[in-house]
């Protein structure tokens, strides 16, 4: 290896890049781990690093560390993440199954920062990892990564997305289309309507991921390697909670169990399970903004979604629904997160889960990919789409499920009949209908009126 130097460790020596800040486990990792090329996502990191600091502030409160070292320790953390320093963690996602590596190679990183600020030795385990243990350290990091990305990402991209629908159902109230179930024309619905439900679809989703949230909140850290606390101070877990809810401004607790929080990752099961519904959601979303936008001619074409780039290679003039398609997209690869973090949530062997990284790994891409999913989702599809106002009347007028309105007064077998025929022949309901029965024109036009038929209820 090139431009190396010597480093060692419980194990021996070991050659490390010359420049890198982190030391031999790190290294160790790199070697062992050659699986994926992915590492660790930057939220992961941001947060083992917050844990870091709030640990060196916690084991200076209780008089463990001398106030130059935590402030060394503290230091350091800043450096990493006011310069982007996230090169260092070359950690494969795929490693050992506590997240050792990763734990190790934030100590390292940090260590030697310090030591070079402080000016005398900073122990990676010794100093950094005080207090700790991988053990716990990686499912705290799992949950506060997940906490933040929930508070900073997804929960005001799922509020924006609820407010926007609201919003676009408001400004196209006065639009009535032709309902649909299985696909096929059912009783008429303001598109106000239409799109309420979604809106209400999504704030059920959002206040599901509120309810996890709390959940998320409750962390290992104190319990060390097994849950009992070996080598912790006793006041330690709650003092680390106070200081990094000081730090990230969220109320972090200890956890209720700490043997519970150690040996599964229940609360990111539970999380996982709420995103898949929320990607549900939108892909639910998508697909009748790709229904309702198809066409133009041959299709539904009830509205137009704002064209965003050209949509083939060979069909000029061609444009598809781009934003519905990613969400779907994006809505997939949660469900299979979800997929993975349930298997990995199985792997809670007696004291200690061991499919840490790729839990964390997962569930940070589930929160993102929502976020900037429903973000798009929001500004370039559902805000900017119009109404094609001549293709809804169209359809409902040759709709002959409107005869249903009929049923209180002609009965159900003779409101088929006439449904049959309109189909036919191809006729408006109203003028089949005047022909069938004795009720007038204005009579039928009135019981017929597809935006009273939006309001439910019999026809009198």
């Amino acid at each position: 290896m090139a431009n190396t130097r010597i480093e060692k460790d419980s194990m021996g020596e070991l050659e490390v890049p010359s420049e890198a800040l982190y030391g031999a486990q790190t290294q160790r990792a790199v070697n062992n781990f050659p699986m994926s090329g992915l590492t660790m996502p930057k939220q992961f990191i941001r947060a083992l690093i917050y844990v870091k600091q709030a640990t060196a502030k916690a084991n200076e409160s209780l008089s463990l560390l001398p106030t130059p070292m935590a402030n060394a320790i503290v230091k350091a953390g800043d450096d990493v993440l006011n310069n982007e320093r996230y090169d260092q963690f070359p950690v494969d996602v795929f490693q050992t199954g506590s997240g050792t590596s990763s734990n190790m190679n934030a100590n390292e990183v940090l260590a030697t920062l310090a030591t070079t600020d402080l000016g005398e030795t900073v122990h990676p385990n010794d100093h950094i990892n005080m207090g700790q243990s991988s053990n716990d350290v990686i499912p705290t990091t799992i949950h506060v990564s997940a906490a933040l990305s929930l508070h900073e990402q997804l929960m005001p991209a799922l509020t924006h997305l609820e407010k926007t629908i609201h919003d676009k159902a408001n400004s196209v109230a006065h639009h009535i289309k032709t309902g649909r179930t299985h696909l096929m024309d059912a009783m008429p619905v303001s598109m106000a309507q239409e799109l309420r439900a979604w809106a209400h679809q999504i704030k059920l989703a959002r206040q599901g991921v509120e309810h996890h949230q709390k959940d998320i909140l409750a962390l290992a850290q104190g319990g060390t390697a097994v849950g009992t606390g070996i080598n912790a101070h006793p006041d330690f877990a709650r003092v680390f909670a106070q200081s990094l809810s000081q730090m990230t401004k969220l109320q972090f607790r200890t956890s209720e169990d700490l043997f519970t929080s150690i040996a599964t990752q229940d609360s990111a099961v539970a999380l996982s399970g709420q995103l898949k519904t929320t990607a549900v959601a939108l892909m639910k979303i998508a697909n009748d903004l790709r229904w309702m936008n198809s066409g133009p001619l041959a299709g539904l074409g009830e509205i137009e979604l704002q064209p965003l780039q050209p949509g083939s290679s060979i069909m000029p003039g061609k444009v598809n629904p781009v934003i519905p398609e990613a969400t779907a997209m994006v809505a997939a690869q949660v469900i299979g997160n979800d997929a993975t973090i349930s298997v990995a949530g199985q792997s809670g062997n007696f004291q200690l889960n061991v499919m840490l990284p790729v839990i964390g790994y997962n569930l940070l891409q589930s929160i993102e990919i929502l976020a900037n999913a429903a973000t798009q989702l929001a500004d370039k599809a559902i805000h900017t789409f119009n109404v094609n106002e001549n293709n809804l009347k169209d359809a409902l007028a040759r709709n002959p499920i409107l005869v249903t309105a009929l049923n209180p007064i002609i009965g159900y077998s003779k409101a088929a009949e006439i449904a049959k025929k309109a189909y036919k022949e191809g006729k408006p309901i109203v003028d089949v209908a005047l022909e069938e029965t004795d009720l007038p024109r204005d009579e039928l036009e009135r019981l017929l009126n597809p935006e009273k038929l939006t309001e439910g209820g019999i026809q009198s």
